[in-house]
């Protein structure tokens, strides 16, 4: 059974969804969790971590994750990080439902209007299955093409537009 959690820094599973984004995310452009905190002060702080965790003879083995970074003070849209999958759980649907719970907890409980991303440019079918659509040019990040990908609120499409 695959349950998805949401966890601190202090839970015993996050060094596991560390290997799991260094292995995955991290490593490809030469990075370690080290190299990822040092470049990125304060986010892993800041961001809520959530993890796909399914059930191992050893124990919970963490077999996804990714990241919500709540917006600023001021803003609406939260952003979505370092979202990878075990590469033998591709393609199971764990990537879904780790990116369904993330948007449920950021349009149903903090009330956002908005989430984006920036997928690297291999990934944008996946998103786009979700609903998620791109916005912008491509970019390199971390020497990798990349685009902004956006989700918004399904309601907020039917709020009237501010000042009018």
């Amino acid at each position: 059974m695959i349950r998805i959690r949401r966890i601190q820094l202090d839970d015993p599973l996050y060094p596991q969804a560390c290997a799991l984004r260094e292995d995955v995310l991290l490593s490809t452009v030469g990075w370690t969790m080290d190299d990822y905190r040092r470049e990125m002060p304060g986010r892993e702080e800041a961001a809520e971590h959530y993890v796909a965790v399914a059930d191992h003879p050893q124990g919970e083995r963490v077999i996804a994750c990714a990241c919500l970074l709540p917006p600023q003070t001021g803003e609406t849209a939260g952003k979505v990080t370092q979202v990878c999958v075990d590469r033998q759980r591709q393609g199971e649907g764990v990537g879904r439902r780790l990116l369904t719970s993330i948007e449920a907890r950021a349009f149903g409980e903090l009330a956002l209007e908005q989430l984006y991303c920036h997928a690297q440019v291999d990934a944008l079918p996946f998103y786009e299955r979700l609903g998620w659509r791109s916005s912008g040019e491509e970019f390199i990040e971390a020497g990798i093409p990349h685009r902004k990908m956006t989700l918004f609120e399904p309601s907020a499409a039917l709020r009237p537009a501010e000042g009018a």
